[in-house]
């Protein structure tokens, strides 16, 4: 029996291989790690004390946790006002965008009319001119109107029309059928009528995604406020934020902490809308 199984033909096992998931999963923790780690040196400074921070050789994680950075930020800097003008800023410049963008992407997409495609290339050769060639002239046009120093220059913009988020819904109505359009002129819809209660419920998704893009936008503007705002009472975060460092470059515990404090909300906001964002695009796609 053993001389038999001696001279049985001996199965060569195949070498074992990484699963493709593990291949594929291992690069993008590592691109996680390089983005993740200085958000982490941010979150973690804000709570050390100063022969921490100032530690030779560093260390990561602190010797004694302490909440007295976010007092003396607190203290000095009026977190509270500046969160109610960025709040303001923002919530108005996410309104006007969600007001002007839609009509007219959809003008652009779906209501044919002369002139149509020499305005669709002007929108689209507005996103190649960078902002810092506009600047002069905007701020100059603004200062005659008297409008420095205050937030219109800061959310009228927004009602006039973003050319990228124009652009981007403008090509989500695209994919939309015609024959939906045209069952609602055969039902006696105005074009108003139209674009309300058929467009835009079918461009939730592209609507909540440029919602969550121009939040975001105005959330971390720093060069516009910084134009246009001199009076300190008037600061959005990024402003203070910068007065604030200004005024305390060697203070690392209680800038990190404000860093913390302008930080978060702007990343609980986006990701709270890239959720809501990614259940739309699964509703839109099961229908």
């Amino acid at each position: 029996m053993d001389r038999r199984r001696a001279d049985a033909p001996q199965v060569s096992r195949p070498p074992r291989r990484i699963p493709s998931t593990f291949v594929g999963v291992v690069p993008l923790l590592v691109m996680l790690a390089f983005f993740v780690f200085p958000f982490l040196i941010m979150v973690v400074t804000g709570f050390k004390t100063p022969a921490d921070i100032f530690h030779a050789p560093p260390k990561f994680w602190p010797t004694q946790w302490t909440l007295q950075n976010y007092a003396a930020a607190s203290d000095s800097l009026p977190i509270g006002r500046y969160l109610l003008n960025t709040c303001l800023v923002t919530g108005l410049s996410v309104l006007g965008t969600l007001i002007s963008c839609p009509l007219v992407a959809y003008s652009l997409s779906k209501v044919h009319w002369p002139g149509q495609k020499p305005l669709l290339l002007i929108v689209l050769a507005t996103m190649m001119l960078p902002p810092q060639v506009t600047m002069i002239p905007v701020y100059i046009m603004w200062s005659r109107l008297g409008a420095t120093n205050s937030y219109w220059p800061l959310v009228v913009p927004a009602f006039l029309g973003t050319p990228y988020l124009i652009f981007m819904i403008r090509q989500f109505m695209m994919g939309i059928p015609d024959e939906l359009l045209e069952a609602a002129r055969v039902d006696g819809a105005s074009q108003f009528r139209i674009y309300r209660s058929v467009m835009l419920p079918l461009c939730r998704p592209a609507l909540v995604t440029a919602g969550v893009f121009q939040l975001v936008w105005t959330w971390s503007d720093f060069l516009g406020p910084l134009l246009y705002l001199n009076d300190p009472k008037k600061y959005t975060l990024s402003v203070g934020l910068y007065a604030f460092f200004s005024e305390h470059d060697v203070a690392w515990g209680p800038l990190m902490s404000a860093c913390v404090i302008f930080t978060l909300p702007a990343l609980g906001i986006f990701l709270l809308g890239q959720r809501f964002f990614m259940n739309q695009m699964t509703a839109g796609a099961l229908k």
